[in-house]
């Protein structure tokens, strides 16, 4: 992630909330916690293998598109829901978290709105191909049989 694409931060003694366009980030800044979300952060088949192990441990960056939902729960943190991930909880004062679930809402929404456009984009290619890609494995076909 680049800085131009950051959208919010919000610097606690322990940890770190960086908002960008596409991914939230909560960041640890010191400890053993801290040397193994770097370590896990480093190794992109090691964090989609051994993550879910980690998540109650360690936090792990989030792209929008994958939350659900996010909300300021009655303690006055953040409570995010992912599908097939435990809930996130970011223990910020209500102040923040209503600014940083207000932000994430919009950019959420953007984010979810691209994956539409993105899979409307795929069928209609997928139909317009369609045909061509059904006429190539008939030769295919065709073309094993003669060789048979």
């Amino acid at each position: 992630m680049t800085t131009e694409d950051l959208v919010m931060v919000i610097d606690k003694p322990h940890f770190i909330v960086k908002l960008h366009k596409t991914l939230l980030q909560v960041d640890l800044k010191k400890g053993a916690k801290k040397e193994l979300e770097d370590f896990l952060e480093a190794k992109p088949i090691l964090r989609e293998s051994l993550g879910f192990l980690f998540q109650t441990i360690v936090p792990l960056d989030v792209a929008l598109k994958h939350i659900e939902s996010a909300r300021v729960d009655d303690n006055g943190q953040v409570r995010m829901v992912i599908p097939h991930r435990k809930d996130i909880v970011i223990p910020l004062n209500r102040n923040e978290s209503e600014r940083l679930v207000e932000k994430m809402s919009e950019l959420i929404a953007e984010e979810k709105e691209k994956v539409v456009l993105g899979l409307l984009e795929s069928e209609k290619a997928r139909k317009k191909l369609g045909p061509k890609i059904a006429e190539a494995e008939a030769e295919a076909q065709r073309e094993e049989i003669h060789r048979l």
